[in-house]
């Protein structure tokens, strides 16, 4: 069988899926292990059988419901590439936008790992370095590390704590962050939430299990076959968020940042656990680009 013809039959062979024949090509340059390019120069070229095979077993899969991106082992992520399996969840661009939010408020000054310029009259003559502050980020639920690791690579000044109840999960976040090259930036802890965390940090950011279990049979196959202790939330969906409002507040700094994603229609609910606290303000709601409520933030008191 020709190249063409392979992803004539993926395209062909994919039920229910948009986009079919990219799907069929991402799929096909995984299992030969090539480039867009490939494709370009070699498309009548044959095809070895075990390929032939393993691309069908591929397409098998797809319409199983495995997510592609469990099949290729990759994701993007805010322009990072990220290694995922069936022990993590697989990282959405709807989760960059708390990404970025955390990025924008605390970006200033960061110029290197510990240290900024000298400023003011007379910097011109002073190459003495100014020390600046390490910005610590506690990644609660980190899962595949996404959050964490995007975090690190985009403050040169930030130290990232990863903390996850799942070793697999936070065996997967260890081997992003290398991949990614932050680990000198990252600390990994075995935690069930804040159990075994100690310290105080600048900022808590999270996104935990917010959908609710009886609505987690109804979602897409693919979704579905994503791990459940990371998708459930409990009967209303807000389990984790009572033990962050109720928590969080011990381990932020002063004035320290906590930023959650939530589902579109648990904006109400997140930030009425956050007042009944007390210990929050400047409380807000960010949307995605698709206009849905997405991120809560505020800060400590």
């Amino acid at each position: 069988m020709k190249v063409k013809e392979l992803l004539a039959y993926g395209r062909d062979n994919l039920i229910d899926k948009e986009e079919p024949y990219r799907l069929s090509k991402i799929l096909l340059k995984h299992v030969m292990k090539v480039d867009d390019s490939y494709f370009v120069v070699h498309e009548n070229d044959e095809v070895e059988e075990e390929i032939v095979q393993e691309f069908r077993d591929g397409i098998k899969q797809l319409n199983e419901g495995q997510p592609l991106q469990y099949i290729t082992h990759h994701q993007e992520f805010m322009k990072l590439d990220f290694y995922v399996d069936e022990n993590v969840l697989i990282p959405q661009p709807d989760t960059e936008i708390l990404v970025e939010e955390i990025i924008n408020t605390h970006k200033n000054g960061d110029t290197g790992p510990g240290f900024m310029p000298a400023q003011g009259v007379g910097a011109d003559d002073s190459v003495r370095p100014v020390p600046q502050r390490n910005t610590t980020i506690l990644d609660l639920c980190t899962g595949s590390g996404a959050i964490g690791i995007a975090l690190a690579h985009n403050l040169s000044n930030a130290k990232v704590t990863l903390t996850d109840v799942s070793k697999e999960a936070l065996a997967i976040a260890k081997k992003n962050a290398i991949q990614n090259g932050v680990e000198r930036q990252c600390t990994f802890i075995e935690s069930d939430m804040f159990q075994n965390i100690t310290g105080e940090y600048d900022v808590i950011a999270s996104n935990p299990p917010y959908i609710k279990t009886d609505v987690i049979p109804t979602l897409d196959k693919e979704v579905q076959n994503e791990p459940t202790i990371a998708l459930d939330g409990g009967i209303d969906g807000l389990t984790f968020y009572k033990i962050i409002a109720n928590e969080a507040h011990k381990y932020l700094k002063p004035n320290g940042t906590l930023a959650l994603e939530i589902g579109y229609d648990q904006k109400e609910d997140v930030i009425k656990l956050l007042e009944n606290t007390g210990m929050y303000t400047n409380i807000q709601c960010i949307q995605d680009l698709s206009g849905n409520d997405r991120v809560v933030i505020c800060n400590k008191k």
